[in-house]
């Protein structure tokens, strides 16, 4: 039969849901905290206990001084009595004895409670930490315990507490005691008190968790979140896609007649929740986005003064659609997608379009050809603003008018952002690559100047090199670089400098090579055997071009060959300079590949490869191409 301090440790642990192990070893600490404050001990002794779980006795174990003659019971012990612990003990030597004071169990009992009690909650608390730390961006259950104007307390696993603010709550929904709800973990903090957890229902991740729980296909990595835009209480939008071919990723959230759906609605107090396929045409998935609404085309724009922007067109009647109240279909599309939307009616973007025709010189071209067009969606114009109704033709012209007008401005905008990209290359090419491993403050540059040119973003000397490259007004407009200073900055950009490959060697060599396999094949013709008598005929004709041929390739080799000698002399200097490079001598040097080398073997074994077609950029194109 079990004692009674077995009974009442056993229900210790039961009821604080912690480990035999965190209870003994909190009463024996206890145990020793009491022993100390009963004979004064020093926190310099080595003192232990020892707790018999059967019986429920407490034996002290303390550390003490063998001595000749006892002078303090409590630090010093006799000769004698050491060695019935330790044979070996001797004069002076520290050894470990039994020290229970009498009547210790009763006296420990009333001095060590409190140290029990706070040695228990330290272990909740720690136990609680390491779990709800784990549970960081997860749904839990938890039970109402208390509603404030400022926040609600929720009964969490664990004996735990947890604080949902007034920010966290979904708005107009009404919490009240007892009830329970889930809510998502989206923070944890250590205290004194124990931890500190927040909850949420307004956290677009909580949408996202639900959706996980209901949608099995979204759990399984079928169906795949791409992004959720989301206000609280009133509407949200989901945008999804399927990892698997023949999945219909809208229709594994929405579930059969809407069921999985509208679980999840219920959840969010009637939230409205809108399900889009995403897609990776920037503009069909804003068009998507802007549903229900119907949209006529979404035109894009990429600058760097307003950042990606995209304009809507939609028919006039479902511009309210489109928008929204107070914006908000408009503004939960622009969060999903990542783009800022400007939403225009039929009209109103015809009008602009037609008002661009009219004014901007860069449109004249177009507007010669658009002459008739302009004139017919003038009159419809004219019509709408009377307050007159247009036929369903005349929209849809309107809407095709419109259509070429901002597809030409985009068009434009490409060509624009190509020839920027071509100047970049251009003048990244001149730019030796090692620079770009040298720290802008090593450069031989006066030590504010290398301070000036870090705070304006150059961490290295090929990001210098660069920007003076591609707009030198910037580094001369950064503050305290005056004319002297740029100067000086000039002057070491200048030097560093790698001459760019040039293609018309590369066009002649060519030439030379096509040449040169043309002949040969003409000499294997010319070395097979005759057949016809046709062929016979022909061959002592044919010898004589065979021969000036062969003395044309032999004269290309010898053209080639010795300037191939001299440049290989000058590769290897400059591949010597290249790696000796010191940031203080800055020097010109040029390319490995600054021109080609061609070998003598490369004469003698031509490659059968054709001249390359030059491709068509946007400034090949005729103006025509341009205004499509």
């Amino acid at each position: 039969m079990k004692s009674e301090f077995a009974l009442a440790f056993n229900e210790v642990v039961e009821d604080r849901q912690l480990s035999r192990e965190v209870i003994l070893e909190a009463l024996e600490s206890a145990m020793v905290s009491a022993y100390r404050r009963a004979v004064n001990a020093s926190n310099a002794q080595l003192v232990e206990a020892k707790v018999d779980m059967d019986t429920g006795e407490v034996l002290i174990f303390a550390e003490k001084e063998v001595v000749e003659d006892v002078q303090n019971k409590d630090t010093e012990v006799l000769l004698s009595e050491a060695r019935e612990v330790e044979p070996e003990a001797e004069l002076g030597d520290m050894v470990v004895v039994e020290s229970t004071p009498e009547d210790f169990g009763r006296v420990a009992a009333q001095t060590a409670r409190q140290v029990i009690q706070q040695r228990i909650r330290e272990a909740e608390r720690d136990i609680q930490m390491e779990y709800f730390e784990k549970q960081v961006g997860e749904i839990v259950s938890g039970v109402v315990q208390a509603v404030s104007g400022y926040s609600a307390t929720i009964g969490l696993d664990k004996k735990a507490e947890g604080i949902m603010l007034r920010k966290d709550m979904i708005p107009r929904e009404r919490l009240r005691v007892h009830d329970r709800i889930r809510c998502l973990i989206y923070d944890v903090k250590d205290n004194n008190a124990g931890p500190k957890i927040y909850l949420s229902r307004a956290h677009r991740k909580f949408l996202r968790r639900l959706l996980e729980n209901e949608v099995p296909e979204i759990y399984h990595g079928v169906v795949e979140i791409r992004s959720i835009a989301r206000e609280p209480g009133q509407r949200a939008k989901v945008a999804v896609s399927a990892t698997q071919q023949g999945i219909d990723p809208v229709g594994a959230c929405v579930g059969v007649r809407g069921v999985r759906i509208q679980a999840i609605v219920r959840e969010l107090s009637d939230e409205k929740i809108d399900v889009i396929e995403w897609n990776n045409d920037a503009a069909v998935f804003i068009a998507k986005a802007i549903s229900p609404a119907r949209v006529i085309g979404v035109y894009l724009s990429e600058t760097d003064e307003e950042g990606k922007t995209a304009t809507v067109v939609v028919p006039e009647d479902q511009l309210s659609l489109a928008i929204g109240r107070d914006g908000q279909n408009a503004r939960l599309a622009a969060k999903l997608t990542g783009w800022r939307i400007d939403i225009k009616s039929q009209v109103e973007a015809a009008g602009e379009a037609l008002q661009k025709l009219l004014e901007d010189p860069d449109y004249q071209q177009m507007a010669e050809r658009e002459t008739e067009a302009m004139e017919k969606v003038t009159v419809m114009l004219q019509k709408k603003a009377e307050g007159r109704p247009l036929p369903p033709e005349d929209y849809d012209f309107m809407a095709a008018f419109i259509d070429r007008v901002e597809k030409r401005i985009e068009k434009k905008r490409r060509k624009e952002d190509l020839e920027e990209k071509r100047r970049y290359e251009e003048a990244l090419a001149t730019v030796p690559e090692l620079t770009f491993e040298i720290n802008i403050l090593d450069v031989d540059l006066p030590e504010h100047i290398l301070f000036i040119l870090q705070e304006g973003g150059l961490e290295t000397l090929g990001d210098l090199v660069l920007q003076m490259r591609l707009d030198p007004d910037k580094v001369l407009a950064m503050n305290g670089i005056g004319p002297k200073s740029f100067e000086q900055i000039s002057e070491l950009t200048d030097a560093l400098r790698v001459i760019p490959e040039e293609t018309q060697p590369e066009a002649e060599v060519e030439t030379i090579e096509t040449e040169a396999v043309e002949a040969v094949e003409v000499v294997e013709e010319a070395e097979e055997p005759a057949v016809e008598e046709t062929v016979e005929e022909q061959a002592p004709e044919a010898a004589p071009e065979v021969s000036e041929q062969i003395e044309a390739v032999e004269e290309a080799e010898e053209v080639v060959s010795e300037p191939a000698k001299q440049e290989k002399k000058e590769e290897e200097d400059s591949f010597d300079k290249l790696f000796s490079y010191d940031a203080r001598k800055f020097g010109r040097f040029e390319s490995e590949k600054a021109k080609p080398d061609f070998s003598d073997e490369e004469v003698d074994k031509p490659s059968k490869k054709k001249k390359k077609k030059k491709r068509r950029t946007f400034s090949d194109e005729p103006d025509e191409w341009e205004d499509w």
